[in-house]
């Protein structure tokens, strides 16, 4: 079943082939111009160019990280930043989890005496690092007619099995419990089998919707421990995944985050994308799309008609990138610290709003050759750097993330469509699409929040200022880049 139009695989070949210009893991042999030469010829289903493509991915794989790694020593490195997002990009791809990869990070700052040479070959490692297999219990508070439903299953553990377990495997505290599942998971670390293993559970409990009386009879709810204990490792770990950072600050700072007196579109849009903070990646691209697409296309446009419903996410993408600016220069305000304060302490001590805080940060920045900003980490030195390239070229600048932003949320849509039309929930890129994409829609519905209880200002009304703003900025009739939403 075709899920994905012929234009859509159109718009991802070329997206694909876009990338593949700076990718520095491709190294500079053929292997770049073959790879270019069959992305044009769209790969038809049955044809020859996408077997040839399929054949040429082990060599695209095989030394991607370590041919980066050879290019921080040449005549035209790659920038920190896109060094870190490449690193840390392919190692997720790899199948590692953003908690161990955290984790690992995290002991690499400590060591005082680690280089940059130390992190690369660590990733360079990490990436050739061959699956292991892991055996993860997870223990259930609850789990209705277990004798009936689950006494007959092979992963099943009845309460003295699995206590025979915690004490076979040296945990000396187990929780307390009513039986467990033990399931075998072949991952990259044990943060992705536990991520694993949540997924079951969540199955599991999709599952136990169909049974009959009332959910809220705690002798009918599947209940988890919370945790999941791994054979081998010393402590258990989270059975859920951390949330995916979905914040409407809006409604705290404006204090409407109970006022539901009365429904508009707007609430709505915000119960559909609910699930985008931590419901199931199925749950959370269906209706994180459903809500802003009920925002921002107008079925009364004709062009938004013979464009398709991908228009909500060009709209989406003016708006996160009109407010990123005020944002992180807001942010990079609070930052400032000198020892003493100084005259941009002064200044900024002066401001009433966050608005004139960032317009004060972007003249200082403008003022001086060089960051005037008394900043103490790397992050916050990065995003100094961005802001001075923006104040520099504000046109080049906000056209690169807007395009960026617009092909974040189109591989959302499109992985939504896989979702909706095709029934499946383990698209492959399913989780990739929604790590990078619902905060950022989080981001879009705070702008539209405050729109609507500041300016009263609608969604669509919004999108179209954003998009003008791309159009004028630098102009001298132009909005500053702390204005482009006004």
């Amino acid at each position: 079943m075709r899920v994905l139009s012929p234009g859509a695989v159109s718009w991802y070949m070329h997206e694909l082939e876009r990338q593949l210009g700076p990718d520095r893991g491709l190294g500079d042999s053929k292997l770049r111009r073959e790879i270019t030469s069959l992305l044009r010829s769209k790969l038809p289903t049955d044809g020859r160019e996408r077997r040839r493509l399929i054949q040429l991915l082990p060599s695209v794989k095989h030394g991607y990280l370590r041919r980066w790694a050879t290019s921080v020593d040449s005549a035209n490195p790659p920038s920190p930043e896109r060094l870190a997002r490449t690193l840390t990009t392919y190692l997720l791809d790899c199948g590692h989890s953003s908690g161990y990869l955290n984790r690992w990070a995290a002991q690499l700052r400590k060591a005082s005496a680690a280089t940059l040479g130390d992190l690369l070959e660590g990733a360079c490692g990490l990436a050739e690092q061959v699956d292991q297999e892991f055996e993860v219990l997870i223990p259930f508070v609850s789990v209705p007619d277990h004798e009936d439903l689950a006494s007959h299953l092979p992963e099943w553990l009845s309460p003295p099995q699995a206590a025979r377990w915690f004490a076979e495997h040296g945990f000396a505290q187990p929780p307390r419990h009513n039986g467990a599942f033990i399931y075998r998971f072949t991952r990259k670390d044990p943060v992705a089998a536990a991520r694993a293993a949540g997924g079951i559970v969540r199955r599991l409990e999709a599952r136990r919707v169909y049974a009959r009386g009332p959910a809220y009879n705690i002798r009918n709810r599947l209940q988890p421990v919370g945790k999941v204990w791994i054979k081998g490792e010393p402590e258990p770990l989270p059975l859920a995944p951390p949330n995916r950072g979905v914040s409407v600050l809006s409604l705290v700072s404006e204090k409407t985050m109970y006022s539901v007196n009365r429904s508009d579109r707007l609430d709505e849009a915000l119960e559909l994308a609910a699930p985008l903070h931590d419901g199931s990646a199925s749950t959370a691209a269906a209706g994180g799309w459903a809500a802003v697409e009920s925002l921002l296309y107008h079925p009364g446009d004709e062009l938004d008609v013979s464009e398709g419903r991908a228009v909500v996410a060009d709209r989406l993408a003016a708006i996160v990138a009109c407010s990123w600016p005020r944002a992180e220069l807001t942010t990079l305000s609070y930052r400032h610290r000198p020892p003493t304060p100084d005259r941009l302490s002064q200044r900024l001590d002066e401001c009433n709003t966050n608005m004139q805080r960032s317009q004060v940060v972007a003249d200082a920045l403008t003022d001086g050759t060089s960051t005037p900003l008394v900043l103490t980490s790397p992050h916050e030195h990065a995003a100094a750097k961005r802001m001075k390239s923006l104040i520099d070229d504000p046109i080049g600048q906000l056209t690169e993330v807007n395009r960026v932003l617009s092909g974040v949320f189109r591989r959302l849509y499109r992985q939504r469509n896989i979702v909706v039309h095709g029934g499946s929930t383990e698209a492959i890129a399913l989780d990739a699409a929604l790590r990078t994409s619902a905060p950022l829609i989080g981001a879009a519905l705070d702008r539209l929040v405050h729109a609507q209880l500041i300016d009263n200002e609608g969604p669509l009304t919004l999108a179209a200022r954003a998009e003008n703003s791309l159009t004028l900025v630098g102009d001298p009739l132009g909005p500053g880049i702390t204005r482009l939403l006004g």
